[in-house]
């Protein structure tokens, strides 16, 4: 069943130390809150707390594998050679490396050495699972922020190793979902970190199973450069008992879901249908509408034009909800939303990990069995439904490794193998034939009051207009437009102070920008 889970980009981590799991040399840090906007902050602090209800085996992102595993290959052991069953790793995993075809520079390779691995304390159930399928192989595990709440830890520490020449981590997750925009590109005349996926590190069988349009975020230029954790598809989660109670018809359009939210202001004052008091909200609702706000034209441009039909409509829709207070303006991490709409949530636009995360959480919305349903994206008028993305991590290769076979071989195990995705992700897999498993492993708890299928359908449904530049468009939303929300502003009139804060920060952050 889907555990209670952190929100995949509010953990921060300080204070390092070195322990020792399961035969795993880690570097551990102990956790603490975020510093960032006060809606960051709430959400980090009540995460944890999410946290601390989970289960053991609960972790906060996922992962995904159905391929058959190999015990055979280049990989470096150290003493008895792996005794894996056939089903804990991928078959495809490479054992050699022809790196005259990868298209960059690489580092002389030696099948004897070891690789160092940066990861997010939540992914040591990853960690772990790789280390009981290959105890042979000699991997060292370093936990850091995963550069969670935009700290950007990810690459102010890649080019510290750029200007040493030295040190970098031969495998690295991160929370965020843009780091391909900037570590697909050498700064300074450095090489850039990212070692391209799709020339011969990973096969294409392999990467043609990801979820159509996952590996979107990872890809520049035609090249892959990451792979996706996990996904969090934005879907319309609802109280079955409480509409079936009430009598409301599941609205399958965004006209048809303001118009309820009209009505339950007037019949059942109290009752939400939604949230729009995170920072991750122009996520769920501006990027379902196909707004243009964030369309990457290429490495280093953007299009930015938040004043069209697509954006108005939208922002029309959230004032008229936090107008009559269908639509909540407070944080869903918070204790004050918690209190609020406990009980009272009719419906919630939102990612694939709010399940988790506040629905069957004791410590947030706690709703019962048999209650909970998901439906597909809502569509605009008769025009074919899109849908936003909240999160998902991605795992990066280092072009600068000594032995990316293993590199290689442990990034492609962590995000396809079952003993760690189907078996301990709480979150809906990135890697197709794994998320098909992971969705009847849930389906078969009973908690949910319908089937999942609506989590597949979305899936498929993101939006591509919506593109992944290297500054964070949470932050920028939180420090112009979230302020404007919470003190009973209109969105859709100040659409424009949106757009230039957009289009400063792009400029700061050395992209063209197109109107």
């Amino acid at each position: 069943m889907l555990t209670s889970q952190m929100h995949p980009r509010r953990t921060r981590f300080v204070a390092m130390t070195t322990v020792t799991l399961a035969g795993l040399v880690l570097a551990g840090c102990s956790s603490g809150s975020s510093s960032g906007t006060k809606s960051s902050a709430s959400a980090a602090a009540s995460s944890t707390s999410a946290a601390a209800a989970a289960s053991s085996s609960a972790v906060a992102a996922p992962t995904s594998n159905s391929a058959a595993a190999s015990t055979s290959g280049a990989a470096p052991t150290t003493g008895a050679a792996s005794t894996a069953p056939a089903s804990s790793a991928p078959s495809s995993a490479p054992t050699s490396i022809n790196t005259s075809a990868l298209g960059f520079k690489t580092a002389t390779q030696d099948a004897s050495a070891g690789i160092t691995v940066w990861i997010d304390a939540s992914r040591q159930a990853a960690a772990t699972a790789y280390k009981k399928a290959y105890p042979g192989d000699k991997i060292t595990v370093v936990t850091y922020d995963g550069s969670a709440n935009g700290s950007n830890s990810f690459k102010t520490k890649m080019a510290l190793y750029d200007r040493a020449g030295s040190g970098w981590p031969d495998v690295v997750f991160s929370s965020q979902n843009n780091d391909a925009s900037w570590a697909s590109l050498g700064t300074a005349g450095k090489q850039p970190y990212a070692a391209t996926l799709n020339t011969g590190l990973v096969p294409s069988g392999t990467l043609s199973s990801w979820t159509k349009g996952s590996l979107d975020p990872c890809t520049v230029n035609g090249k892959v450069y990451c792979l996706r954790n996990d996904l969090a598809q934005d879907v319309l989660w609802y109280n079955k008992t409480l509409m079936t109670q009430f009598g409301y018809t599941l609205p399958t359009t965004w006209e048809q879901f303001q118009t309820l939210g009209a009505q339950v202001a007037k019949d059942h004052p109290g009752y939400i249908i939604g949230d729009v008091g995170d920072t991750f909200a122009p996520e769920i609702y501006m990027w379902s509408s196909e707004c243009q706000a964030n369309k990457v034209t290429g490495p280093k441009s953007v299009s930015v034009s938040v004043q069209t039909p697509e954006c108005k409509r939208m922002a029309q829709l959230i004032d008229a909800g936090v107008a009559n207070k269908s639509l909540s303006t407070l944080s869903v991490f918070t204790p004050e939303f918690v209190k609020a709409s406990a009980g009272k949530v009719l419906m919630m636009p939102g990612p694939a990990w709010y399940t988790g995360a506040i629905f069957n959480n004791p410590s947030s919305l706690n709703v019962p069995k048999g209650q909970l349903g998901v439906a597909p994206p809502l569509a605009w008028g008769t025009s074919p439904a899109v849908t936003g993305d909240v999160g998902g991590g991605t795992w990066f290769v280092s072009s600068h490794s000594k032995n990316l076979a293993l590199a290689a071989k442990y990034a492609e195990y962590v995000t396809t193998a079952d003993a760690y995705q189907v078996d301990q992700a709480p979150g809906y897999p990135a890697y197709a034939p794994a998320a098909a498993k992971w969705l009847a492993k849930q389906q078969s708890s009973g908690y949910f009051a319908t089937d999942l299928s609506a989590l597949t359908t979305a899936g498929g449904l993101v939006w591509s207009g919506w593109g992944s530049p290297s500054y964070s468009q949470e932050a920028i939303w939180a420090k112009t437009m979230t302020p404007i929300l919470t003190s009973g502003g209109s969105i859709a009139n100040n659409l424009g102070k949106w757009q230039q804060a957009i289009t400063d920060q792009a400029k700061v952050n050395g992209y063209s920008v197109q109107q």
